[in-house]
């Protein structure tokens, strides 16, 4: 029985061993597990910081261009309007050219109402009109007083008696005020 005795620790220490590799296994496996997801983190991290660099790159990138674009806009803003302003340049050097030996002064007086009708013309075409102030009631929003005069007659007060200079429009928005003179 002595045998039967140590067959039985003996099995008994075998399955104690069974049992016991299976959680050494376990634990194995376990950190196994946990190192493959730290790995897994890392690559990830990896892959985010990855795709942040780059959106950031590209997001530089971009601000740079439109800002490129923006000054060159500002730059070439008014090509336009000068194409269509040089041919009035044109007609005012051969209307001086003209009428260098010209005594005909009917002749000079329409030859400049007709390029200002043509620079006028050309201007509304662009969204410039004209401000018509005299007679109208004075307006902040619209005037600029250069000075007060005793009204011409009783309706004339707080009306603009004379413009000095002219105001203007751009597309329905003041682009210049109108500098009056106004009646008190």
């Amino acid at each position: 029985m002595d045998m039967s005795k140590k067959d039985q620790v003996s099995q008994e220490e075998l399955e104690q061993q069974d049992t016991d590799e299976p959680t050494n296994e376990a634990a194995k496996s376990d950190e196994k597990q946990e190192i493959n997801s730290e790995d897994a983190l890392k690559v990830e991290l990896a892959e985010m910081k990855n795709k942040y660099t780059r959106l950031y790159a590209e997001f530089e990138n971009f601000r740079k261009r439109t800002s490129k674009e923006r000054i060159e806009i500002l730059k070439n803003a008014g090509k336009d309007v000068i194409l269509d302003l040089l041919p009035l340049m044109d007609d005012f050097d051969r209307a001086l050219i003209a009428n260098e030996n010209s005594d005909d002064t009917s002749a000079v007086i329409e030859g400049f109402t007709l390029i200002q009708q043509k620079f006028q013309k050309t201007l509304e075409a662009k969204g410039v009109k004209p401000m018509d102030s005299i007679g109208k009631t004075f307006d902040v929003e619209f005037h600029e007083a250069i000075t007060n005069i005793p009204a011409p007659s009783e309706d004339m007060k707080g009306k603009v008696v004379d413009a000095i200079e002219k105001g203007y429009y751009l597309n329905d928005q003041v682009l210049r005020y109108a500098k009056v003179v106004v009646g008190q």
